[in-house]
């Protein structure tokens, strides 16, 4: 890979690292800076030209409640052949930033381990076997293995897979890599805002950084975080210490929007905290409920160098912050498919457009109750982006269906009782073909002037150049149907372009909605938490 041309600080940093001190010191004092003649000099004397960093990842977000069978090595590769060698520096959004980062120096050599890419189905998939962590854990290891010796080991992660009898599965991944590189060896990982983690990551690993904004704009930016972090432990400049809480609070994922109160100026503190206070960081997960493992709810962790003090400090200060503003994170309720498309004729009709209506509680992508009311309603102008039928892709596969072919089939409504009942859609086949990495997607007009996407996995719409593709244009419709919590303001809301956004609720307590107390968990006491509960240490 390209490194730029060091800079003197960079140049600085080197020469000055503690085995060069030591060398130095050795040499001075007469004991010796030569080996003994017949043998090799030993990586405790003699200081490496390169550092060698190890680099994977292996990540999910896991709704453990969602059917659908759980995600064993061929759903882990269904998608693509893992990433091997070099390939991995291009996967996801924290390797980029963190690869970025790493060309700023100039003795500085990645290796990519085989890793995994993303999980057939994302984040409607279930449970990963045990096997399947494993196989692809233990092809890491030995890639590992074959590399050492390393200086540091990057693992981006996502913080919310749920593995079968592993518990805490990206703890388990550090605990395994630390077997491999010993005790004294940098560890780093980095994770997504909804991660379900405690203290048990960082008893294995030295630091973590998690996302501060979702949408997870700062990915990148958390990636070249946890590679500045790396070099400086590895040359000696920074001793990790770090503190972990759990504040005690469960949220649905559509209520930890960044862009609104609380939730930023919980981020608002963090930052605050890393700006006030050097080489200080301050990472908060706000947790994934979907997951029915031990960890899940908000998480803070904050590192310092070498200050434990200040690091409970901080941590106390952050926990006892999001307590305090905790009912402010349950906002007003969604509105019902019903009057969400009311509200949508509303805004039409007052000029209010795009109008979009964010269906954020359909996890396993086939949801049809906002399609009903648009059907039922005869409303124009709507794009629905999109409905999960692979029974409906595999039926236009096996008949040949091309562009211009008449299409009447019932979509959706099959996989759960939140999913709705099948709707029937009688339109014009307009796209057959590649989409959003699937190899066949549907687009079907219908109505006057509607369009249905019809994927074979959950498919959550962000960009509007998502949907550019085809004989699709997002200017020719006024309304967007997304399946989607928060992402969608990404590319629908945060750019300026809806005039009109509505959260739309299943009309029952349902996987993705806000009922959490609905869900059958079985690993959490979930009178443990805020809104059901009082965490047993703030009684």
């Amino acid at each position: 890979m390209p490194f730029v041309r060091p800079t003197l600080l960079d140049t600085l940093g080197k020469l000055m690292n503690i085995r060069t001190l030591f060398l130095l010191a050795t040499c001075l004092t007469g004991a010796g800076c030569a080996p003994e003649s017949g043998t090799e000099p030993s990586s405790a004397t003699v200081e490496a030209d390169t550092l060698r960093f190890a680099v994977m990842t292996f990540a999910h977000e896991t709704c453990t409640f969602c059917p659908g069978g759980d995600s064993d090595i061929e759903r882990w590769t269904r998608l693509r052949d893992p990433y091997v060698g070099d390939e991995i520096f291009t996967a996801g959004s924290y390797i980029p930033g963190f690869v970025r980062a790493m060309e700023e120096y100039s003795d500085v050599e990645l290796i990519g381990l085989e890793s995994p890419g993303r999980v057939y189905g994302g984040s409607s998939a279930a449970w990963t076997t045990e096997a399947a962590f494993n196989h692809f854990l233990e092809i890491m290891l030995e890639d590992l293995r074959e590399a050492m010796p390393v200086d540091g080991v990057y693992l981006a992660l996502h913080g919310a897979m749920a593995v079968r009898n592993v518990p805490r599965p990206e703890a388990e991944i550090a605990r395994r890599f630390r077997e491999v590189v010993g005790p004294d060896i940098p560890i780093v990982g980095s994770f997504d805002l909804h991660a379900n983690e405690d203290a048990e990551f960082l008893r294995w690993a030295d630091m973590a950084f998690i996302t501060k904004r979702y949408p997870h704009y700062d990915s990148y930016l958390q990636g070249e975080r946890s590679a500045r972090a790396l070099v400086r432990i590895a040359r000696g400049l920074y001793t990790p210490t770090t503190a972990t809480r759990k504040p005690g609070v469960i949220t649905p994922t559509v209520l930890q929007w960044t862009g609104q109160s609380p939730s930023m100026d919980i981020m608002e503190r963090a930052r605050r905290w890393e700006s006030r206070e050097r080489d200080v960081y301050v990472s908060v997960a706000y947790g994934f409920p979907w997951a029915d493992v031990p960890d899940v709810g908000a998480t803070v962790h904050v590192m310092t160098n070498n200050d434990q003090a200040l690091a409970e400090q901080i941590a106390d200060d952050m926990s006892d912050f999001i307590w305090r503003v905790r009912e402010g994170l349950f906002g007003d309720v969604p509105e019902r498919p019903e009057t969400a498309t009311d509200s949508a004729l509303d805004a039409f009709s007052r000029g209010e457009t795009p109008v979009v209506l964010a269906d954020y509680s359909d996890r396993s992508g086939d949801a049809t109750f906002t399609l009903e009311q648009v059907v039922d309603k005869q409303m124009s102008g709507v794009l629905i982006a999109t409905v999960r039928d692979e029974r409906v892709i595999e039926a236009l596969a096996a008949s040949g269906a091309e562009a211009g072919d008449l299409f009447s089939m019932e979509v959706g409504g099959f996989a759960a009782p939140s999913s709705g009942d099948p709707v029937q859609v009688d339109g014009t086949l307009t796209y057959f073909g590649e989409a959003f990495g699937y190899p066949q997607v549907a687009v079907v007009d219908f109505g006057d002037r509607n369009t249905l996407i019809i994927t074979p996995a959950l498919k959550q719409v962000i960009w509007l150049d998502e949907i550019r593709f085809g004989p699709l244009d997002p200017d020719d419709y006024d309304v967007f149907v997304v399946k989607s919590r928060v992402h969608f303001r990404r590319g629908f809301d945060e750019t300026g372009y809806a005039r009109t956004i509505i959260l739309v609720d299943a009309p029952g307590p349902f996987v993705g909605t806000n009922a959490l107390d609905a869900l059958p968990y079985e690993n959490v006491t979930l009178t443990d938490h805020y809104p059901y509960g009082t965490p047993p240490d703030r009684q």
